[in-house]
């Protein structure tokens, strides 16, 4: 009786859910609610442990269910905020600063994932919200956001669906879609139910006869170039390696500057030996410097890979070469995604490349045997990255069935 009083048809229920104006929920109060959610569940997600990385799929559905613009913006700071939060301290311990500069990066580093998200939000429900986020989801893992493409949601493959490879990651990014759409409870159900098969995850390890050695030597490693300090290493390298252990991962920077003289030094050190030793280096010239890892055994040394995408700001800055002020590292971006040594394939990640995505999806449409992943990460002291590091570099291992070799300094 009432609909034929007032002549106006019942609104439409929303087909995404929560997203729907209520007049008794001011989009204020759900913009902040939402944005809350969001941030809790990006610094749980990015706790560092492999296992919690799965929460990062409910970030779609908050983004979905935003009202407006505006929230979307909100609600992907929330979530990018809190999943690198560590990188305000980062800085202050990398540069010897205080925490405002950390703060002013912490901020422009995530406008590329707020602006990308907010842009591409639209007030079109239902299938509309889940297409464009899919379209977000490609943009924010590859050049050029996805250089900033920090806490991507399809990390989480390697949890759900270990094994599975390529259609693990397929599977997680339907599971994604359709938490943007109006089917959510049912992408909540089924990646829910994978995702109870993780109480049997089990990290990757090294193959037989790879060891990864981590090093507690703070700042000093990469910056002590002295002779001294290179028999230390190599005295180390010596005792740590066991008798089935025949190739020795070490840390980015282990070996600082990469000349001629640091090369028939550690040749020399292992002589006698059928060690080969992979470790971190930077070869400099006069415009800039590539982050590289080096192969050496007592008979050779070699360039085995040069750093596709160093740390924007601090490593990373193209800027220089258009003042020709030079310096800075060099980025490779789509080079050198797998080396060959001994006759096996091999994906390296140094450092930054383990945050983001696309770097370890290049290299593995080339189907390397062993991910190798190094970081000099002394600086990281107090938060969580490093630990996401190696969270991450897990799940990708894990996701394509392939042994993981670890190196960091702390």
């Amino acid at each position: 009786m009432i609909h034929g009083i007032s002549g106006r048809s019942p609104r439409p229920a929303s087909s995404v859910g929560p997203a729907q104006s209520s007049p008794f929920v001011p989009d204020y109060v759900r913009g902040i609610t939402l944005a809350g959610a969001a941030a809790l569940v990006g610094g749980v997600a990015w706790s560092g442990d492999p296992l919690t990385l799965p929460f990062a799929l409910a970030f779609p559905a908050l983004w979905a269910w935003s009202p407006s613009r505006l929230i979307a913006a909100l609600v992907s700071a929330g979530y990018f905020l809190a999943a690198s939060r560590g990188l305000p301290q980062g800085v202050v311990n990398y540069y010897a600063s205080d925490l405002w500069p950390g703060l002013l990066l912490w901020i422009i580093a995530s406008l590329s994932f707020v602006c990308v998200h907010a842009a591409m939000w639209t007030r079109q429900r239902g299938w509309g919200r889940a297409v464009r986020y899919l379209v977000t989801v490609v943009l924010m893992g590859l050049p050029p956001f996805g250089i900033v493409g920090w806490a991507h949601p399809l990390t989480a493959a390697g949890v759900l669906f270990p094994g599975w490879a390529w259609w693990g990651l397929a599977g997680t990014l339907v599971g994604l879609t359709m938490m943007a759409s109006r089917f959510w409870p049912a992408a909540v159900i089924s990646l829910g139910v994978f995702w109870w098969t993780a109480v049997i995850w089990t990290h990757p390890v090294p193959p037989t006869g790879w060891r990864g050695v981590d090093l507690a030597l703070g700042q000093r490693l990469g910056r002590d170039g002295s002779l001294d300090h290179h028999r230390e290493l190599i005295a180390m390298v010596r005792r740590e390696a066991g008798e089935e252990d025949r190739i020795i991962v070490l840390p980015e920077s282990a070996l600082g500057l990469w000349t001629p003289t640091i090369e028939r030094l550690w040749r020399a050190g292992l002589e006698g030996s059928d060690i080969t030793i992979i470790a971190g280096a930077a070869m400099v010239d006069a415009k800039a410097y590539d982050n590289v890892m080096v192969a050496i055994t007592a008979e050779s040394a070699q360039v085995l890979y040069r750093e596709r995408m160093p740390v924007p700001f601090s490593m990373w800055q193209p800027w220089l070469a258009w003042t020709d002020e030079g310096g800075g590292a060099r980025a490779h971006f789509f080079a050198n995604p797998v080396a060959e040594l001994s006759g096996q394939k091999i994906a390296l990640l140094i450092c930054y490349e383990q945050l983001i995505f696309w770097p370890v999806l290049q290299s593995m449409l080339h189907s390397p045997e062993i991910i190798i992943a190094t970081g000099n990460s002394w600086w990281t002291a107090g938060t969580s990255i490093a630990a996401i590091q190696r969270a991450n570099a897990a799940s990708w291992a894990r996701l394509f069935g392939v042994p993981l070799v670890v190196a960091f300094n702390l």
